[in-house]
């Protein structure tokens, strides 16, 4: 005859077998809901094909930077509409605006961000004056700041493979010089305080795009890019638009200026 709790024990094993499927199954749910949200969040998070960099000021003052630095095949310049952070993209400002008029030159592969070559307010023109225009020639791989009027006028390699932002010439590498450049070519409010954005290249091949939060003339904009921006490297760029415009998006940080609607965007993607 079998003790009292014998029949318990011999049912023990029976139950356990019983709660593998309950086990295996919860695994497998959890795995799926796991899977679930990596693909969602794939799909969802954008890509971050730039470095971040935060330059911060010297000891005793100066002008703090924010930088995402990429490689040109990774820009586009796009029409706008709306502040930068509405939009779902890494990026900065472009050039100036007037309205729903793009008034920087805008373009890529001969085509401007918004309407026809050779339309005003399309991006095709530098409007009124000649100005800094910062040119991708992907066929030539490289870089240059030509100061022209309309994309017509850039010398590039292949019209159907490069990229082209209006803004004022920095002159990164002319100290005696410079300034008058920037008067030359009509930088709005230099010697005011304002928010400040530009694009710059250096010479191992990557672009900057740069802003600051601090209110600073243009020369003190202008300094800090010179210090802070690819030391050591050779380098030049160009001015874009400031103040309200002068805005920013990273993952890291953003800068959204005043967040006014923008009309030229120059993305990361």
């Amino acid at each position: 005859m079998l003790p009292a709790d014998a029949g318990k024990a011999a049912a023990a094993p029976a139950s356990s077998r019983s709660r593998w499927p309950l086990a295996a199954g919860a695994a497998a749910l959890l795995a799926l809901c796991i899977f679930g949200m990596l693909a969602w969040g794939s799909g969802y998070l954008l890509p971050r094909n730039y470095t971040f960099h935060h330059i911060a000021p010297p000891a005793g003052g100066g002008v703090e930077l924010y930088a995402l630095a990429v490689k040109p095949e990774h820009i586009e310049l796009r029409a706008a509409d709306r502040p930068l952070r509405d939009y779902r993209v890494y990026g900065l400002n472009g050039g100036f605006f007037y309205q729903s008029s793009v008034l920087s030159i805008a373009v890529n592969n001969d085509m401007p961000v918004k309407g026809r070559a050779g339309e005003y307010g399309s991006g095709w023109f530098n409007a009124k004056y000649p100005r800094g225009t910062l040119v991708w020639d992907e066929a030539a791989g490289r870089f240059s700041v030509q100061v022209v009027s309309a994309a017509d006028e850039l010398e590039v390699t292949d019209r159907g493979r490069y990229f082209a932002q209006g803004g004022v010439s920095m002159n990164l590498g002319d100290e005696a010089g410079w300034e008058a450049a920037m008067l030359r070519e009509h930088l709005p409010y230099p010697n005011e305080r304002r928010l400040r954005s530009g694009l710059v290249y250096d010479d191992t091949g990557l672009l900057w795009l740069v802003a600051t939060g601090d209110r600073c003339t243009a020369a003190e904009f202008r300094a800090a890019v010179a210090a802070g921006i690819a030391p050591g490297t050779a380098k030049e760029g160009v001015f874009l638009d400031g103040d309200g415009s002068a805005q920013l998006k990273a993952a890291e940080h953003s800068l959204y200026g005043d967040s006014r609607d923008l009309q030229q965007i120059i993305v990361i993607r």
